[in-house]
């Protein structure tokens, strides 16, 4: 019997609900939606907010490189490594603003041999973020936590 086990980090942020940052289950880690939201507080990279805390406008490429970054310390925190992602689902809120970014930056983090992806837009994302990242990764059998 393969028992699943829960990651959590504090070198990510922390989720913004009821739930861990990732979960091992035999050799594959998945992890739940990331986002670039910085680990210690503070406003996301790229965000300009209203008074009401309405976006006005943002950056998709400095959220690219935040959202990778804390997909990294995830993976990192559960022993895996970036080449050891699987598959990615990626989340935007403005697919015809920003997926030619988006696949520029792409290129530069992953090869050819990368891992497989599917970009979907969304109308809303539960901060005020511009993209998320569903991943799935080899994970070793050793993968725990850090807290």
């Amino acid at each position: 019997m393969t028992i699943s086990k829960r990651i959590d980090t504090s070198n990510a942020p922390p989720p913004v609900g009821a739930y861990p940052h990732a979960r091992q289950h035999g050799n594959l880690l998945f992890l739940s939606g990331i986002g670039p939201r910085p680990r210690e507080g503070g406003a996301v990279p790229g965000v300009t907010l209203d008074a009401f805390g309405e976006v006005v406008d943002y950056d998709i490429e400095a959220q690219c490189h935040a959202v990778f970054a804390n997909v990294r310390a995830v993976l990192q925190s559960a022993s895996a490594r970036w080449e050891d992602l699987l598959d990615v689902t990626v989340y935007l809120t403005d697919i015809k603003k920003d997926f030619v970014t988006f696949n520029r930056i792409w290129a530069d983090y992953f090869r050819a041999d990368g891992p497989s992806r599917t970009t979907v837009e969304v109308s809303r994302l539960p901060t005020p973020i511009a993209i998320e990242l569903k991943c799935i990764a080899a994970a070793p059998s050793s993968a725990g936590t850090d807290k």
